[in-house]
């Protein structure tokens, strides 16, 4: 017996897993909650494991399901502490955790404290220790006052620090002009840091006509695709001067590809993501009154979803993340220009792009890449991302063909609105596995083992 064989604890095996080198029939060893090997499925000396494991570890066989790496979602509104009747630690990473999610990344705002100095850093971090079923990390957040908390916090392990160039819908977290934003990308190039922008030009925005009601027309022409290229644009100036990174979110408008592709063909360190939303609803569908679809930037006409999902094929788009904006049901009221804009779908989004991914003539291979390998990428999670050697054995187990209707009723997150209720979707999530921990087993979800992580490049 190999040094190797007496240090594994479980044996993991599919016909079917999802490695950087592409899907196959393979065997993952795991010793110590990280992948010690991904071995052929049937191996010169198979029989030592099946009849004879090594001392301690176990055989799990998915059979034919395929074992993905755990997905990370680096775009997640958990707002606790102060606003977890929205949503909680608890809640959000129970609901992560059945969508086959194994980290998360929360964003700064909407708790309160919003997560902008390192005493309230501390405070999220206390709040989140006791309650995270799946790993968490921390975005910070960058504000017209707090350019020289930027460094400290940095220090302090967050991955990066969010902005906004238009009002984020709460006042605690303004947004940044022009000068702000400015200083304080300068502030972050220095020290190495990232900087993740909510864009959408203010100007543009203000210029755009305004009608309260139930109409989802006169909501998307408040929230014009010219709001999003703008200010991109001015993005990909600011991050060639300082020779900044910066990391688009939830890009919306499929205009703004050819200004994204252009910028880096010339150098720029721009990354960009998308969400499931943008990739699988279309404007043409959404009800008047139905503002379980509203969010910002918001859910454009089918075209447009087809140029993101060209996007995302060419590389121009990096990954696919939730953004995840929960809200209490009594926010989200039939007014479109009032309701709280956001859609939760933690639970949701790897069935809602295998769907969509699927008709399209993509692979899980893809998706992976999308949902799991760049945004761990982005967030420099080494550990994450992929099922080889030396990484986190975090997997999320699929039954890639079979089908649900999705009930609001079977969510996992504390408010159960959802955009995709009544769909059928394809990719059932058989199990979660948190560091070679099964977490979740067909629906039943194990006590608290996430940890807490920090930026460590």
């Amino acid at each position: 017996m190999t040094d190797l064989d007496r240090n594994v604890d479980l044996v993991l095996r599919s016909t079917r897993v999802v490695t950087p080198e592409g899907t196959r029939p393979a065997t993952v060893a795991v010793a110590a909650g990280t992948i010690a090997a991904v071995l052929p499925y049937e191996r010169p000396y198979e029989r030592e494991y099946v009849s004879g494991l090594p001392p301690g570890a176990r055989l799990e066989d998915v059979g034919d399901d395929v074992v993905l790496p755990g997905l990370v979602d680096t775009h997640v509104h958990v707002n606790d502490p102060g606003r977890a009747e929205w949503e909680g630690f608890w809640t959000a990473t129970r609901a992560a955790a059945s969508g086959g999610i194994t980290t998360l990344i929360d964003m700064p705002l909407n708790s309160l404290p919003p997560t902008t100095t390192t005493a309230h850093l501390r405070t999220k971090r206390e709040v989140a220790a006791r309650k995270a079923h799946i790993d968490v990390g921390f975005w910070g957040g960058a504000l017209p006052g707090n350019v020289r908390d930027l460094k400290s916090l940095h220090d302090a392990g967050v991955f990066g620090f969010k902005a906004f160039l238009s009002p984020s819908g709460v006042e605690e977290f303004p947004e940044l002009d022009a000068a702000q934003l400015d200083r304080s990308l300068a502030e972050i190039a220095g020290f190495g840091g990232l900087l993740i922008v909510h864009a959408e030009d203010p100007h543009e925005l203000a210029a755009a006509p305004h009608r309260t009601g139930a109409k989802y027309a006169d909501f998307l022409a408040s929230r014009p695709r010219d709001a999003e290229n703008a200010a991109i644009e001015g993005l990909i100036t600011a991050a060639r001067r300082h020779h900044a990174r910066v990391h688009v979110l939830h890009l919306s408008s499929a205009d703004a590809l050819p200004l994204i592709a252009a910028a880096r063909r010339d150098g720029v360190r721009l990354t960009v993501e998308t969400c499931p939303h943008f990739l699988t609803l279309t404007a043409e569908e959404v009800p008047d009154g139905a503002t379980e679809f509203k969010c910002c930037p918001p859910i454009r006409e089918a075209a447009n979803k087809d140029a993101l999902w060209r996007g995302l094929a060419d590389g121009t788009i990096d990954c696919v993340v939730s953004d995840h904006s929960p809200s209490t049901t009594d926010l989200k009221t039939s007014d479109f220009a009032t309701a709280w804009g956001g859609i939760s779908s933690l639970q949701l989004g790897l069935p809602a792009i295998w769907t969509e991914a699927r008709r399209r003539g993509h692979s899980l291979d893809d998706v992976a890449r999308w949902m799991s390998t760049a945004p761990a990428a982005l967030a420099g999670l080494h550990s994450k991302g992929a099922i080889e050697a030396g990484r986190d054995a975090d997997f999320a187990v699929l039954a890639p063909d079979d089908s649900f209707t999705v009930d609001p009723a079977a969510l996992q997150h504390r408010n159960r609105v959802t955009a995709y209720a009544g769909r059928t979707l394809y990719g059932v999530v058989r199990s979660t596995w948190l560091r070679g921990r099964r977490i979740v087993a067909d629906g039943a979800i194990a006590e608290p083992s996430g940890r807490l992580l920090e930026r460590t490049n």
